[in-house]
């Protein structure tokens, strides 16, 4: 039975349960309720490693993530409230799309539709798992669900188009420039596969610290952006409205992913600085550019000869830009030499200077209790 009794002034004022070796180490939220704990103060709040309940979200420490948290509720939406009979009409009519088109289209349909799956069995089975910090866990939540709806949203155009669905959602494991990706993301969450992980060493806080930078800044911060480039230059064109639609929709969230990610690497950072070596910042920067290198490939594969306004070349640029910023981000030096953004069109969908700047066709139509706010 639960103890609802108020606590006594020695629970109340009871030293930091993160300072004291002989408090339980559960980081969870499930294990045996402590009936002589303290009540949790702001400073007993930490991102990793920390011992104060994680199940009480008040008083809030890191208000960014619950202000991320408001954001990702106030941008809801579903992929079937986009009509996709202009694009089925297109996809059907002999003469209305290149096949250098098509390609792009499925290889896109095909990286993403298992990219989204891959993010949230990292999100479900290793951040939540070991990031200690309640409002960042609220807001992994609302993550997690985003990437169902992101799946969903794949799921609902290859429906849509009478696509081959085991043609793209095993693409992955059938097409090089895809699988590399994947399996490249993989190496860097094997830890999923071993029950015993556990973080609260230099090594293994290091190995997390990996695995954030691999998911929030490579994945999501990196690898889908020549993907959004190429579906929204054909829906500049009045090509795929549809498809172009629904990618603005998961752009605009996750730019708020990879906000998110940095945010939660950087303040890591901040309250472990030990592990912010200068020879694991070399890693990172190594990360960053082997990610930039399969990127490129991938623009190659998906893009033999281009199409209008977009090709191969121009998409190793992007993403040279993209990487340079990303370094900075995480106040790392850049690691391509310094460029211009060769897609100047896309800051009409996210200005990459200031990551939160997004479409504004039917944002405001998606609002739920409030205007948003991303100063």
């Amino acid at each position: 039975m639960l103890d609802w009794s108020e606590p006594s002034a020695a629970a109340r004022h009871a030293p930091p349960s993160f300072l004291n070796p002989e408090a339980g180490a559960d980081q969870t939220g499930l294990g045996a309720i402590d009936r002589h704990g303290g009540r949790v103060s702001v400073d007993e709040k930490r991102m990793i490693n920390c011992r104060a309940d994680v199940n009480q979200l008040l008083p809030l420490k890191y208000k960014w993530a619950w202000e991320k948290y408001l954001a990702g509720c106030n941008n809801h939406w579903m992929p079937t409230e986009v009509s996709m009979q202009p694009d089925i009409a297109l996809w059907k009519s002999r003469d209305g799309l290149t096949e250098d088109e098509r390609r792009a289209i499925r290889r896109n349909l095909g990286f993403f539709a298992a990219s989204e799956s891959l993010v949230a069995n990292n999100i479900v089975l290793a951040i939540y798992r070991h990031l200690t910090n309640p409002e960042c866990r609220q807001y992994l939540l609302r993550q997690s669900f985003e990437e169902a709806v992101h799946t969903h949203t794949f799921q609902y155009i290859v429906e849509s188009l009478g696509l081959d669905e085991g043609e793209l959602f095993n693409m992955y494991r059938e097409v090089p420039s895809v699988t590399d990706k994947a399996a490249w993301a993989l190496k860097h969450t094997q830890h999923l596969d071993d029950p015993d992980f556990r973080t609260g060493t230099p090594e293994a806080d290091q190995a997390f610290l990996r695995d954030l930078v691999a998911f929030y800044v490579i994945f999501e911060g990196m690898w889908f952006y020549t993907g959004f480039a190429q579906i929204l230059s054909l829906g500049r064109r009045n090509k795929m409205v549809g498809i172009a639609e629904q990618y603005q929709y998961i752009l605009r969230d996750e730019s708020i992913h990879l906000n998110f990610g940095i945010d939660v690497i950087n303040q890591i950072r901040i309250e472990n600085p030990d592990l912010w070596t200068d020879a694991f910042q070399e890693q990172i920067r190594a990360m960053i550019r082997t990610a930039a290198e399969l990127e490129a490939a991938y623009g190659r594969d998906t893009m033999p000869r281009g199409f209008l306004g977009l090709n191969a070349a121009l998409c190793e640029t992007y993403m040279h830009f993209i990487a340079n910023r990303r370094c900075a981000q995480l106040g790392l030096s850049r690691v391509f030499d310094e460029t211009e953004n060769p897609f100047p069109w896309m800051s009409e969908a996210m200005d990459l200077k200031k990551e939160k700047n997004f479409f504004e066709t039917r944002v405001i139509e998606y609002q739920n209790g409030g205007a948003l706010n991303w100063e």
